[in-house]
């Protein structure tokens, strides 16, 4: 792993040491004597980034009322937001995962990525302090914010996606199944509207993986005109 390279990526400099955690996964952790994971750095850095893209919008969109700048924040700390963050840095091919989460395509999963830009955030923090994990957010993150309204749309998509089956005389339905142990399921799920598939998505929890499926069917040609199928 060339924490120099990541570590020009990201723009920022951060103790070696410390990016290499924001990078070690449990999986890894555990099949390497328990040792140190990401997760500390991952709770830390949620919370860096919650409180700066809260002070952000609260000073940027002035006129949407407390509501309306809940559902901005909510698009934009999503773990699928996240994702996307990641995979624009590359933090796949940098992390340390367990042979399970190798072979499963762990570098991919959007809830690995999402945890580990918010572990890189957490890193920048206790390495360099605020401005360090602000600069990293201000980079990569308040871009999405460019489109504020898009944001909105997208951040209650199972709600939308109902409101327009509601306007044709329908209803969507989710069908979910799941796959792997108890304490490591990934969900399937499947946005139903008169009988036709119209979109799917996956993830670690039902609602992740629902929430998917309705971000896919929103995303479909099959609602060209905001009409489905």
């Amino acid at each position: 792993m060339n924490l120099d390279v990541l570590s020009n990526r990201l723009g920022v400099e951060i103790e070696p040491q410390l990016l290499e955690l924001a990078m070690t996964h449990r999986s890894y952790a555990y099949e390497h004597g328990n040792k140190p994971n990401n997760e500390r750095l991952e709770f830390l850095g949620d919370s860096v980034l919650g409180f700066v893209v809260t002070a952000h919008i609260h000073d940027l969109l002035t006129s949407l009322p407390e509501g309306e700048l809940t559902k901005v924040k909510n698009a934009v700390v999503s773990a699928r937001a996240l994702a996307g963050i990641a995979t624009q840095i590359g933090l796949g091919q940098f992390l340390l995962l367990g042979k399970g989460e190798e072979q499963t395509g762990g570098r991919e999963k959007q809830n690995l990525l999402a945890d580990a830009f918010e572990a890189v955030l957490g890193a920048a923090y206790v390495s360099k302090g605020l401005d360090a994990a602000k600069a990293l957010v201000e980079r990569f993150v308040f871009p999405l914010l460019k489109d504020p309204d898009a944001l909105r749309a997208n951040a209650d998509p199972k709600t939308t996606l109902q409101e327009l089956a509601q306007a044709q005389n329908g209803s969507i339905s989710f069908e979910t199944t799941h796959q792997g142990p108890d304490h490591d399921r990934d969900f399937f799920s499947a946005a139903i509207f008169n009988e036709n598939v119209i979109g799917k998505g996956s993830g670690k929890s039902k609602k992740s993986a629902e929430t998917e499926a309705a971000i896919d069917a929103l995303n479909s040609t099959k609602l060209t005109s905001r009409k489905i199928l």
